[in-house]
């Protein structure tokens, strides 16, 4: 007990130390984060924002693009989606390579029939292995995202500086080359960071993350990197994957969020981003394409629907703050 002067007993029954009043003194301590990477605020607090033709809610889709090695890494963790059962684990390989052949090309069908652009968070090894599905992908005008090497390429603060430095610059240098684009945007796997991730993407040129998930429009770190969230929680691999709810639910909870998040434009005077973040071996099944496609043409309709690709949202925000 700080300051007591007592000694409080140990879980042992015995006596222990008491801790000194120093013990809980940090010097970062304030109102909102105890830390400098970016500064704090609630959403209803700041300037309103706009979208371009007065759109109240930019739908962000972001498809992730994954190779899977047959052999998972588990240090420092292993990536959600990768290999389970023992080795080779041709069931689980297989299912992530039939998105990459086959799901993904019903994905893109369905943007074009809804008219909509959206952007592609893309592991190095996919770029170079799925030449004809980048093509396809840069063909229907939508963004590329560097998502790390491969699957096995996380990053945590366990690794070093050195290390995590040589990753990106590896996943950014591997991705121009086999796509001839310069990405403006990352996606760590699993959202994943260490503490020096920001200033390492900055470092190499990137102008915003997806990363950190924790509100509704981007928002800039204290390097001038900009993060734009991408939900968990609204992610088929969450919704559909993990909790088992099936395709047309998760196409409602979307509905939800979108009349949610518009209502609240309106009455709070400033614009919401709405994500949704889709996997092709998941959503890119048979009998889940069409809640998909159905959900986008029906949102693509509505007056206050914006879809953009994540450079597009970070741009005409940027310009607003």
């Amino acid at each position: 007990m700080e300051g007591s002067g007592k000694q409080p007993l140990s879980p042992r029954g015995g006596e222990a130390m008491s801790l000194p009043d120093s013990y809980l003194d940090y010097s970062r301590r304030r109102k909102g984060y105890d830390h400098d990477l970016y500064r704090w605020s609630n959403i209803h607090t700041r300037e309103p924002v706009r979208w371009p033709g007065d759109a109240s809610v930019a739908v962000f889709v972001c498809v992730s693009l994954e190779w899977f090695p047959i052999l998972p890494v588990d240090e420092p963790f292993r990536a959600p989606g990768h290999m389970v059962t023992p080795y080779p684990d041709y069931r689980h390989y297989t299912a992530r390579d039939y998105g990459n052949r086959v799901g993904v090309f019903r994905m893109l069908e369905a943007f074009a029939r809804a008219g909509v652009t959206v952007s592609f968070a893309v592991n190095a090894l996919v770029a170079e292995r799925y030449p004809e599905l980048i093509d396809t992908v840069k063909a229907g005008g939508h963004e590329i995202i560097a998502h790390s090497t491969d699957m096995n390429g996380t990053i945590d603060s366990s690794l070093s500086e050195s290390d995590e430095r040589a990753l990106v610059g590896d996943a950014l240098n591997r991705l121009e080359a086999a796509t001839g684009v310069k990405p403006e945007g990352w996606l760590s796997v699993a959202r994943s960071q260490s503490w020096r991730t920001a200033d390492l993407l900055k470092e190499h040129g990137l102008a915003y993350c997806c990363d950190w998930v924790n509100d509704e429009l981007p928002w800039r770190f204290a390097n001038g990197l900009i993060n734009l969230p991408l939900s968990v929680d609204l992610s088929d691999r969450q919704i559909v994957a993990v909790q088992q709810h099936s395709a047309e639910a998760w196409a409602q909870m979307m509905r939800d969020a979108f009349d949610w998040l518009a209502a609240e434009s309106v009455a709070q005077s400033s614009a919401r981003v709405l994500p949704m973040q889709l996997t092709p071996y998941i959503m890119g099944q048979p009998f889940r394409i069409d809640a998909l496609q159905t959900l986008l043409v029906e949102l693509a309709a509505r007056k206050e629907a914006w879809f953009a690709s994540g450079n597009a949202i970070v741009k005409s925000w940027a310009a607003q703050s």
